[in-house]
């Protein structure tokens, strides 16, 4: 496996109760990627983060990354899950949330040792979560959670950050902020992300796998885009929403320069 494939998806069937949800999903990616995963509630987004997690077993097909199960290499992996049932009142404070990543982790029999401190520190300050080391976690909003979470997986010093919906309950700004961290991250860590807002997709991701049972995996660098013009203008191809709105990116930049 060369570096440009560190995570294969080989011929991926996941079923619930005998219905597929995805089917033949085939796709190659580096670890260095930033890749969104889109698509309409119910085509199975959240379904591809688990499958890529090991959380999933495949009903058929494989998943391989590093060339092995995702189960066998779980500490290479960092998951952020939706912030949906976090009990707000428990008193705990960010830092021991933090601390968390290095379960399994540190070296030391009890308790966290220097050098695990230090990484939480260094987590929190690449998330811009710093300022809150010492407050309650149901004291901060659902953006200032969301960082602490990412902080929290990136004490598993971790190749490949996983989230689901990080941004869901995150006002507009929030979203930016927080994906702005992410690119930053990305410069030395895989970035998988699943995201209901196509927009911001296309704003930081490298990649885009839109997801409706199919997985159909775009490029969305610049200098693909005239590539994806060109598809667009072929009746016989597959059109998604992703080649419309960079058509439509396009087309608006085009008419700025004719200006």
């Amino acid at each position: 496996m060369n570096s440009n494939s560190d995570i294969e998806v080989n011929h991926l069937f996941f079923s619930y109760d005998k219905e597929f949800v995805l089917e033949d999903v085939n796709i190659s990616i580096s670890s260095k990627d930033f890749l969104a995963i889109i698509g309409p509630n119910g085509g199975g987004k959240s379904t591809f983060l688990k499958l890529l997690l090991g959380i999933l077993e495949p009903t058929k097909g494989e998943v391989k990354i590093f060339g092995k199960r995702p189960q066998d290499i779980s500490l290479k992996l960092g998951y952020v899950p939706q912030d949906t049932n976090i009990n707000k009142n428990f008193p705990i404070k960010v830092m021991d949330v933090v601390l968390q990543g290095r379960l399994g982790i540190s070296k030391k029999f009890w308790g966290y040792s220097k050098e695990d401190y230090k990484i939480a520190k260094e987590a929190l300050e690449k998330t811009g979560a710093l300022e809150f080391a010492d407050k309650k976690i149901g004291e901060l909003s659902g953006g200032q959670r969301q960082r602490v979470f990412i902080a929290r997986a990136l004490c598993t010093e971790a190749d490949i950050l996983l989230l689901d919906e990080p941004t869901s309950s995150i006002d507009s700004k929030g979203q930016i902020n927080l994906y702005s961290t992410l690119k930053e991250i990305n410069k030395n860590s895989g970035i998988i992300v699943v995201s209901h807002d196509i927009n911001i997709a296309l704003s930081f991701a490298d990649k885009v796998a839109y997801t409706n049972k199919i997985v159909y995996m775009h490029d969305s660098s610049i200098t693909n885009r005239d590539k994806i013009l060109q598809n667009i203008g072929k009746s016989n191809e597959h059109i998604c929403p992703v080649e419309l709105m960079l058509n439509e990116d396009m087309c608006l930049h085009h008419a700025k320069d004719k200006k």
